[in-house]
């Protein structure tokens, strides 16, 4: 049995069309710009800004987003020339399987479950808290019982607002692709426009004296910050998820996955800068630092805004995890790695409707009775270890003399991917053992759901089944 065995680019390019029924390409260029935006965009600027500031960085919170901006801009390069040239869904999953092999592709595929099943259980959750703040603001509470994850020693037990919200984005994208980036724009846009808000209000109260010490807790304390704030870039890889239902792949990915990095990296360095210069940085370490901000400088009209923009902002997010999370059941089923029913296409809305649903109640349960705070830093550990695993692949592709050499092409190459596994393995050894230790049971399970299930049923298998008993 050969655990390696590759599926060809021209093989994975010519899959696609071959079922009766594929999924409708129906984006360009900016949708996939704010498709990126809206997975960028979200908990990363409203919560985790204030707890990487107040805990690592203080003040140099801006250096920490450069140094993890730098990670994800090389990474984000070596996407963006897999993306054109193989422009089929399932991202780093579908790209290893045409470089390192199956077995390495299945691993990938599942730890790829791991960062977008728990990130958007773990948004969802994020997203409870603060819709359930803004109803208290009308006087509305819910249950106590219902209001969060299990715990019965806080006696609460189920997170309703959470699973309520994962159900209604499976219901919006089971209608097409292009009715949820449409929507997803519209939020964007919503969402981009409270920051800008944010900017122009608090960069007038600004206190250069609040960015003095500016290294409070020394460079290990920036790099801390950098392997935290991490979890804010996650999700311009979910973008590549989206090949096959992009017109153009070969011009419009790249475009799409480094515009959204670049604006969002932009916008993360200036709202952590003023930030840091409103309120002092040992004050941040609330769960809402920019809302929390707007209230320190009395300007609380402008905090209501911002709460109702981070509603938005998750939401976006949130929408983006859930297709990334279908469309990436759909390309390991499609392989016969996982079952058929992950790559049953509706006839009608040209949409994995069936696979929509399954995501929907696994990420659901997750998100409404599993506290996920000890398993958060899981979704980074899987996440660089995609960067990494395309980083190198690269290299590879260079080699593939079956490759298109048409499409973006990485620049300066070696030197960008090598680069990128650099800043990406760094930014992973910063991230606590009981990460590691929880990564490589995780790597475990994945083992012995493909030697129990996607082995034998795998496509490749099931040819060299077929040639052996033509000869």
């Amino acid at each position: 049995m050969n655990l390696f065995r590759k599926k060809s680019i021209t093989a994975l390019i010519k899959d696609v069309g071959q079922k009766d029924i594929t999924l409708k390409k129906e984006l360009g260029a900016f949708d996939l710009t704010m498709l990126g935006i809206g997975a960028i965009i979200g908990t990363g600027i409203f919560v985790l800004t204030g707890v990487a500031a107040a805990e690592h960085a203080g003040p140099a919170l801006i250096i920490s987003f450069i140094l993890s901006g730098l990670a994800c801009v090389f990474a984000a390069l070596c996407y963006a020339e897999f993306a054109s040239t193989v422009p089929v869904s399932g991202s780093a999953y579908t790209y290893s399987y045409a470089i390192f092999g199956e077995i390495i592709a299945w691993m990938l595929g599942w730890v790829l479950i791991l960062e977008y099943g728990l990130a958007s259980s773990a948004v969802a959750s994020g997203w409870s808290g603060y819709f359930q703040g803004l109803l208290s603001g009308f006087g509305i509470h819910l249950p106590k019982a219902l209001s969060s994850a299990y715990d019965p020693a806080n006696g609460t037990y189920v997170d309703i607002p959470a699973i309520a919200i994962i159900f209604i984005i499976t219901l919006l994208l089971s209608q097409g692709v292009k009715k949820s980036a449409r929507l997803n724009t519209i939020m964007v846009t919503i969402k981009i426009a409270v920051v800008l808000l944010f900017i122009a209000v608090g960069v007038w109260y600004v206190e250069p004296a609040n960015w003095t010490p500016f290294m409070p807790f020394g460079f290990s304390g920036v790099v801390n910050g950098a392997a935290t704030v991490f979890f804010a870039y996650i999700g311009f890889d979910a973008v590549a998820t989206a090949a096959e239902e992009v017109k153009n792949p070969q011009k419009n990915m790249p475009i799409g996955i480094i515009a959204s990095l670049m604006v969002c990296t932009i916008l993360y360095i200036v709202v952590s800068a003023i930030l840091t210069g409103i309120v002092p940085y040992t004050e941040l370490g609330v769960k809402n630092p920019v809302a929390f901000a707007l209230n320190y400088i009395n300007q609380d009209w402008v905090a209501g805004f911002i709460s109702l923009g981070a509603i938005t902002g998750i939401t976006t997010v949130l929408l983006v995890m859930v297709y990334g999370q279908s469309r990436l059941f759909y390309a390991i089923s499609r392989d016969g790695l996982l079952p058929k029913v992950f790559s049953k296409v509706d006839k009608k809305r040209q949409t994995p409707i069936v696979n929509s649903w399954i995501t929907c109640v696994l990420v659901a349960f997750f998100a409404g009775v599993l506290p996920l705070n000890k398993l958060a830093e899981l979704v980074n550990i899987g996440t660089l270890f995609a960067f990494m695993t395309v980083s190198i692949g690269i290299l590879y592709l260079r080699k593939n003399k079956q490759a298109p050499t048409t499409g973006f092409r990485v620049p300066f190459v070696p030197w960008i991917p090598i680069l990128a596994f650099i800043f990406c393995g760094y930014l992973a050894l910063q991230l606590p053992a009981a990460t590691w230790k929880g990564f490589g049971v995780w790597l475990i399970i994945g083992l012995v759901v493909y030697f129990g299930y996607g082995r034998r049923h795998s496509k490749l298998n099931e040819n060299e089944e077929k040639i052996k008993k033509a000869s």
